[in-house]
């Protein structure tokens, strides 16, 4: 797993270049051509077929047997898939090729992988890692990584503009958001969806961090190791190493450990 960047100061804003996703549903390109640019991410006939095979026939199955059968099939899509990886059902792919999952990862009933805007640093999922039913791991412009023993929560969404880093054993409850870009608003006359999107930076949780419920983290913000993030909060900016944030107050309440 790569390793967590160095914390350093972040400019104010950063100009994304991210197309609307009409540009390509509406474009001139065959329906064909569309489908393979949304939502396979490669050309040729054999990736079409695969992707099919695998999406269509395997996905909604249940029981024993779509375990086993996705459990065969999958790593036809991807970049790298682990051993003892255990896949739900009906999950959505988006750009599978750019994905590397590790060693027993369980993936739950309706999540989405999408890597379509990762890049070439692509979406990275470590060892022993549980992604709960209905979470979205969407990269819109820029990579995910998610480290060994993360547990990320149902219905959680992380959706990656500039990039996000989760290190090791990182904990995230139900229903948290994080990531996301910001519209600019500064032409009054021009509608918003109009005006372009910026980022503040990366969103990174180093190893160790606790996040509550309904928990909102937004783009630029670093939260530092063995710190504890109540539900509820919006985390705007950064949380020292081994801090308890409340919704409306910061409380340092963890010991230190010693070195």
């Amino acid at each position: 797993m790569t390793p967590l960047p160095a914390a350093q100061h972040r400019p104010e804003r950063t100009q994304v270049d991210k197309p609307p996703v009409g540009q390509t549903l509406f474009s001139r390109d065959s329906a064909l051509g569309k489908y393979r640019a949304v939502f396979i991410g490669r050309s040729g006939w054999g990736a079409l077929l695969t992707y099919e095979v695998v999406t269509a026939v395997c996905a909604t199955l249940r029981g024993a047997l779509g375990y086993a059968l996705r459990n065969a099939t999958y790593p036809w899509v991807f970049n790298a898939v682990g051993r003892q990886v255990l896949w739900g059902r009906n999950i959505g792919l988006r750009h599978p090729g750019k994905i590397r999952v590790g060693d027993r990862v369980v993936v739950d009933d309706h999540c989405l992988l999408d890597a379509r805007g990762a890049g070439t640093e692509g979406m990275r999922i470590g060892n022993d890692v549980v992604v709960a039913r209905s979470t979205i791991l969407q990269c819109k412009a820029g990579p995910i990584t998610i480290g060994d023993r993360c547990v990320i929560g149902s219905q959680c969404q992380l959706s990656s503009v500039s990039g996000i880093q989760l290190g090791r054993a990182v904990m995230l409850a139900g229903q948290c958001y994080v990531g996301g870009g910001r519209y600019q608003t500064e032409d009054p006359n021009v509608p918003i969806m109009d005006q372009g999107v910026y980022t503040k930076g990366p969103v990174v949780l180093e190893d160790g961090v606790w996040v509550g419920a309904g928990v909102i983290i937004q783009d630029g913000v670093r939260i530092g190791a063995g710190s504890v993030i109540g539900a509820g909060a919006v985390i705007r900016e950064d949380v020292p190493p081994k801090t308890v944030v409340a919704a409306h107050q910061r409380l340092v309440l963890l010991p230190r450990i010693p070195s």
